[in-house]
């Protein structure tokens, strides 16, 4: 079986990467999705230095008084932008008190500078906003869009009359706006990347329900079938109609093999604990266990007999390959809104059963606990072996 289950995984392995693939390759409306691209830097707001232009030809036209101290102001108020822009573009250094010291500097330095000189130099308060509104997000932004605005409105008006009007709105604009374009780009690429989490994490479970089915679909047939084939084998020299029987049946359970195997990479494959028992019993049969069967309670939902289909098509694999028992108990029973079922055999494992659980029995457990349930299985009372479920029975309006 070694052979058999490396080949699985390597079904399961190429399946999981064509979904990636698809995934990445195309949204699912079938267009090209949307780059999200490197997140933005200080770079991004390095273009909008253009605006003191108007200052620095002022300086070197000689229409400011003081130009070397003109330049000198310039030249801080550049470096003061650049080390805020560039530190507004992570968390840490945003928030930290060197940044907003920084900003602090700045807003001083635009104020002396703007009742210096006044005229182009007040567009610093725009810039000012930019850098204010990089750094300042969050819940007090607006209170310091006011503040920042109304300072703004002050020096340009104590400088150049009605135009600090203009200046005190450009200011609270481009605090605000800039603000509010960081902070969404933010969210976006927040949301892409939890967006992205969720599609990995859908991959990941996904590949194991149909790692989970595959094992569970497969290692029941398989052994069905290795099992009728001995038959078959055993009663060709003496009953050749009997083989031909078990042969029959081989064929029957390998097509159905392939249908349910089309289901489970489909994932709308549906068990009927019915139809369950009843191949329970012809395995069993089969391979020289006497089946005795026990069903009691009300009907169950779709959901509750496909889990516990589940659950016997596993546990009389394992008597069938490991218990060499004589004899497979399968009781079902429901009451007080619970369903139990319990498969018991009489074996000494003599079939060669593995230490500890296998794959298929954790699986089981995984699934059941899943759906509210539980799975035990271990030694029975009375010798051989018990798996053990009990679900809650729960109808397809409640769930």
């Amino acid at each position: 079986m070694s052979g058999k289950q490396g080949r699985l995984r390597r079904i399961s392995r190429r399946l999981d990467a064509w979904r990636l693939a698809r995934q990445s390759d195309w949204s699912p409306a079938g267009e090209h999705p949307e780059r999200i691209g490197p997140p933005p830097t200080g770079f991004t707001l390095l273009p909008w230095l253009l605006l003191g232009l108007g200052s620095l030809a002022s300086i070197l036209q000689g229409r400011a008084a003081n130009p070397w101290l003109g330049g000198l102001g310039l030249l801080a108020f550049n470096t003061l932008y650049i080390y805020v822009a560039f530190r507004s573009f992570d968390q840490g250094l945003r928030t930290s008190p060197p940044t907003r010291l920084a900003l602090a500097a700045m807003t001083l330095l635009t104020s002396a500078l703007s009742l210096a000189y006044g005229g182009t130099w007040l567009l610093f308060f725009l810039l000012l906003g930019l850098a204010a509104g990089a750094v300042l997000r969050g819940r007090w932004l607006g209170r310091w869009g006011v503040a920042l605005a109304a300072l703004a409105g002050t020096v340009g008006g104590l400088k150049d009359g009605w135009t600090g009007l203009n200046i005190a709105y450009g200011t609270f604009l481009s605090t605000m706006v800039t603000a509010a374009i960081l902070s969404l780009s933010d969210a976006v690429r927040q949301l892409r990347a939890a967006r992205g989490e969720l599609a990995t994490r859908a991959v990941a479970q996904e590949r194991l329900r149909f790692s989970r089915d595959l094992h569970d679909l497969l290692g029941h047939t398989l052994s069905v079938i290795v099992v009728k084939s001995e038959a078959a084998r055993r009663l060709a020299p003496r009953d050749l109609d009997a083989a031909l029987t078990q042969i029959n049946d081989i064929e029957a359970v390998g097509r159905q093999a392939l249908t349910e195997v089309r289901e489970a990479v489909t994932g709308y494959r549906e068990g009927s604990l019915g139809t369950e028992l009843d191949r329970a019993r012809s395995a069993l049969s089969a391979a020289g266990v006497e089946p005795v069967v026990h069903r009691s309670g009300p009907p169950l939902p779709p959901q509750t007999e496909a889990l516990l289909g589940w659950v016997v098509r596993e546990a009389v694999t394992n008597v069938v390959r490991h218990s060499g028992a004589g004899r497979c108990e399968i009781a079902v029973s429901g009451s007080g809104g619970r369903v139990r079922l319990t498969v018991t055999d009489d074996g000494d494992g003599a079939g060669g059963a593995p230490s500890g659980p296998g794959t298929g029995l954790t699986g089981l457990t995984e699934r059941l606990a899943t759906a509210g349930g539980s799975l035990t299985a271990g030694a029975g009372a009375g010798g051989g072996f018990s798996v053990t479920a009990v679900l809650p029975v729960v109808s397809d309006g409640e769930g």
